[in-house]
């Protein structure tokens, strides 16, 4: 605890200095960072393999070059982001000069996840970086060998009264919840989202949540089925269903279900197993920890002991701790499957009628982190679209919002508040300051007291404003 605080208490008094730098000075700082991260790739992807079985050419993918991206994207374009922005005039300053200037907000907090455990550290510290703040990170202990390695290449890059790496457990993320941070970037689950954001309101501190929930896959009847399919296992099989963004359960037109069942099979078998009945472990992830893995398999046996049917797959190994892709079929609503977030490799198949049966399914659970619509009909991807809400929405394809910084990626209520990566994220992380400037000639003075004979000037206030 003395270690936090002692970094806490000198961050503080670092951000005044930090906050007098200028574009050049954060642009050579994010080089600096990129630098040390490339001259880590091995044992950055050696602990990705160790903590999650993650394939050097997944990792490569969804850690290290989209952490590459967020940085490039960052450095090309801080100087705009940062310069001032003009504002509109109103009748009190019309003649004034009216401006928007973005300052860091202080000294910030990142608590990280284990699913995505470089990338998720990196992609938010990458826009506290770029808005000029001072930043303590904690990245999961679940995936310890990445958080060590996170810690050795901060520590030789920054000085820890700049950016400081925290390792430990819950119980160090709870002493740093306790300090009066300027702001909380959290990504995690929904529940713990919710202590985050009751320990942030005793300081009023302001928090991104990037939290997840059962993000569907609505699957019409018009669509290209076999494109759907594939899309949809890779996105749900990615690093083993262990991502926030994958599709959590797919709503499919009742007379395309068995086709697209078959589909799936196909590619999920095409994209990792070696043959039929074994996976390949060089492109299949593992589920990250023993706790976790019970987790799954206890989901899989309450759903079936409730009525639902396992149509393929379900295999696990519980000594290289991987669960086989899995479809369920006739799920009950009741079921812990359709009630919390998967976070694995398992598909429930809810078929529906017609598409307002599909959008009620939807809008009666929580509004997810992501919602994926697959479709040739442009009225029928309108009508949901309009009559849904999720954090983000992809047409005919999944996860790819994620990756184009110049679109905000966040969620919405239970699946998280504010919104990250390229400019949304150097938001989140500043302060966005008004600076009027008042010019001559000033009317303002035309509404102080005394309010004696100006009743004229209400009457041209009613006309003009």
């Amino acid at each position: 605890m003395n270690r936090i605080n002692t970094i806490f208490n000198d961050q503080q008094q670092y951000h005044q200095t930090l906050k007098q730098s200028n574009a050049v000075q954060r642009i050579e700082l994010l080089r600096k960072l990129k630098s040390s991260i490339l001259e880590k790739e091995d044992a950055i992807f050696h602990a990705l393999y160790k903590d999650l079985r993650k394939s050097r050419f997944e990792a490569a993918v969804t850690e290290l070059y989209f952490t590459y991206a967020e940085i490039d994207f960052a450095i090309r374009h801080l100087r705009g982001w940062m310069s001032p922005k003009r504002a509109g005039k109103t009748v009190s300053n019309l003649f004034a000069k009216n401006r928007i200037y973005y300052e860091p907000k202080g000294v910030c907090l990142i608590i990280a996840p284990w699913n995505y455990p470089f990338q998720l550290v990196m992609s938010p510290l990458v826009s506290a970086i770029a808005a000029g703040n001072c930043v303590m990170v904690k990245p999961s202990e679940i995936s310890a060998n990445t958080s060590k390695i996170i810690s050795s290449i901060l520590l030789e890059t920054f000085e820890e009264q700049h950016i400081a790496c925290l390792e430990g457990n819950a119980d160090v993320s709870k002493k740093l919840l306790e300090l009066p941070f300027d702001h909380i970037f959290f990504t995690g689950s929904t529940e713990i989202g919710k202590n985050v954001m009751a320990a942030a309101a005793k300081n009023l501190t302001s928090v991104t949540l990037e939290l997840g929930g059962k993000s569907p896959a609505i699957v019409d009847q018009q669509v290209d089925l076999a494109k759907a399919a594939q899309k949809i296992a890779w996105g749900k099989l990615v690093n083993a269903g262990q991502t926030c963004i994958a599709p959590d359960y797919v709503l499919i037109h009742e007379a395309r279900a068995d086709e697209f069942i078959g589909l799936y099979k196909q590619f999920a078998v095409e994209m990792y197993f070696k043959n039929k009945d074994e996976i390949n472990q060089a492109a299949y992830g593992k589920i990250v920890s023993r706790k976790h893995f019970e987790r799954l398999s206890d989901l899989m046996t309450d759903a079936v002991d409730k009525g639902a049917r396992i149509s393929w797959g379900g295999k696990s190994d519980d000594q290289t701790q991987t669960i086989y892709p899995a479809i369920l079929t006739q799920v009950p609503n009741d079921a812990q499957v359709m009630q919390e977030e998967i976070f694995g490799p398992i598909l429930p198949i809810v078929t529906y009628a017609n598409l307002e049966e599909a959008i009620a399914f939807v809008n009666r659970k929580t509004k997810p982190l992501a919602l994926y619509i697959f479709s040739k009909s442009d009225k029928n991807v309108k009508a949901i679209i309009k009559n849904t809400s999720a954090g983000g929405t992809c047409v005919n394809d999944v996860l790819v919002h994620i990756a184009n910084p110049k679109v905000p990626f966040g969620g919405v209520n239970h699946s998280g508040i504010g919104s990250s990566h390229g400019f949304f994220g150097f938001k989140s992380f500043s302060h966005e300051r008004s600076v009027v400037t008042q010019r001559v000639p000033d009317f303002n003075k035309l509404v102080y007291p005394p309010y004696d004979a100006k009743n004229w000037v209400l009457n041209l206030l009613r006309k003009i404003m």
